[in-house]
């Protein structure tokens, strides 16, 4: 079985969802104090919730470029031994 690991396919689904979670976390970030006051700890989760949207923006880059499907084949080569086509 041949498998070339640096296939990259371009979906315009991923790149659409993508930019829904990058639009969502940057929505997030910009408000992350007053959602932080209403359901976290206030002032102490400020940066803990700032994470969290650049976490989330990190996630959507990913996925509107479409390398998650690079990644996920990596890791499950790396877990299984198995290169999948």
């Amino acid at each position: 079985m041949i498998y070339n690991e640096l296939m990259y396919t371009f979906d315009l689904g991923s790149f659409f969802l993508g930019l829904g979670i990058l639009i969502a976390s940057g929505v997030f970030i910009a408000f992350h104090q007053k959602i932080s006051d209403a359901m976290g700890g206030g002032m102490a989760d400020y940066e803990k919730y700032k994470l969290y949207g650049l976490i989330g923006c990190g996630i959507g880059i990913v996925l509107m470029l479409s390398l998650h499907t690079i990644l996920l084949n990596f890791i499950l080569s790396q877990l299984f031994g198995v290169n999948p086509k």
